[in-house]
């Protein structure tokens, strides 16, 4: 099972109505991850190396950042719900502060992130800067959404102020400020981490 990157690519069960309660059933017993919105359960692939590199980068450098405080950093691995919308899904990295909030339906589901990562693909791009921006959005404890794109050298970062959220981008030389954690990721040592070792 992949453990970098998470697409929708189809739905598991169509024309049918499920409930949380049969979503996190099916996901105990799975080995693929899905995704639940709505009633529907939706399949989830892996990426590409490059995604998974990436994804491992920024997560490192906010471990760096956190080292030693009330934050942790979590992979693809936890589960992340958005209990005003409903949806839930697996964020390429996630930072928690302090104790972490379990769904009352689900002890393995966490409700309160400080911080998001999404690695973009062909597949999410798309989703990724839309309608599951706005979802992370509904979260009252988050504080910084960052989407770290896959075609060219570019991280965006969305930091909550006192009046709504502040969008950010850095391309290639640039460093972007991820405000939630006082962190700041140059994005070059980010892609850099994804590229092909030279041989010889």
């Amino acid at each position: 099972m992949a453990s970098a990157t998470m697409v929708i690519v189809t739905t598991a069960f169509p024309l049918h109505r499920y409930t949380f309660a049969d979503y996190t059933r099916l996901e105990a017993d799975s080995p693929i991850r899905h995704e639940f919105l709505d009633g529907e359960i939706y399949a989830m692939a892996g990426g590409t190396p490059e995604h998974a590199a990436m994804a491992m980068a920024i997560g490192a450098a906010f471990l760096d950042k956190v080292r030693g405080g009330p934050c942790r950093v979590f992979t693809s691995d936890l589960r992340v719900r958005v209990m005003a919308t409903g949806l839930t899904t697996y964020p390429d990295v996630t930072v928690v502060c302090g104790p972490t909030e379990r769904d009352p339906d689900s002890p393995t589901t966490v409700t309160n992130p400080k911080v998001i990562v999404e690695v973009t693909s062909d597949g999410t791009e798309h989703y990724d800067r839309g309608e599951k921006l706005e979802h992370y959005q509904r979260i009252p404890s988050l504080e910084s959404i960052v989407i770290v794109g896959h075609r060219d050298r570019q991280i965006d970062a969305w930091n909550r102020t006192a009046t709504g959220w502040l969008h950010s981008e850095a391309r290639a030389g640039d460093r972007i400020s991820i405000e939630a954690i006082e962190c700041v990721v140059d994005v070059d040592s980010i892609y850099a981490a994804a590229e092909e070792p030279a041989t010889g």
